[in-house]
């Protein structure tokens, strides 16, 4: 029953979806608002497909869920701890790379998991992911698909599509140290 009602709920979610245009450049703003269905130069999965492609490894995945920076302001003694996260078992978490505007130490820390989860090749798939409705994912693929890596497949429902199906979600930490909290 829950995956008859799953397949209605992104069927739903595909109508809507598809009435939201692919922009011409990145999404700079409103991160969390409705998505294309597409993005040019990738292929765009479902659930199912993410899970299928997991399953028969060969695989990349990256998690570009953003994370907050620990305030400078704190005041002292304050015990910070970072928000956690589950996500797509394997998967690497590379935070705050899908913002429209990227810094250059970011945009290098991204090249970094590329380059990981590819092992240099730039023709070995990746899928990228974040939540629903969340652009963060759509920008990192996009800048991928940018940067020559040729088979990228972009996962729109990202974690929360995954969990709705029942597929297994495990504790993450980044890939390393944000490059903004690095020194």
């Amino acid at each position: 029953m829950i995956r008859v009602l799953a397949a209605l709920l992104v069927t739903a979610q595909a109508a809507v979806a598809q009435t939201v245009p692919e922009p011409d450049d990145y999404r700079m703003d409103h991160y969390r608002a409705p998505v294309p269905a597409s993005i040019a130069g990738g292929t765009t999965v479902g659930p199912e497909e993410a899970h299928e492609l997991w399953q028969d490894g060969g695989v990349g995945f990256i998690d570009v869920l953003p994370q907050a920076p620990k305030p400078a302001n704190l005041p002292k003694g304050t015990i910070w701890r970072d928000k956690p996260r589950d996500s797509i078992p394997g998967a690497i978490w590379l935070p705050n790379v899908g913002y429209g505007a990227i810094a250059d130490v970011t945009a290098n820390y991204f090249r970094r998991g590329l380059e990981q989860v590819t092992e240099g090749d730039p023709s070995r798939p990746v899928v990228i992911f974040c939540l629903e409705d969340c652009w963060m994912s759509w920008n990192a693929a996009k800048r991928a698909i940018e940067w020559g890596y040729s088979d990228i497949y972009w996962f729109p429902e990202g974690t929360d599509g995954w969990q709705l199906w029942g597929y297994p979600l495990e504790r993450v930490e980044p890939l390393e140290p944000q490059p903004s909290q690095q020194g």
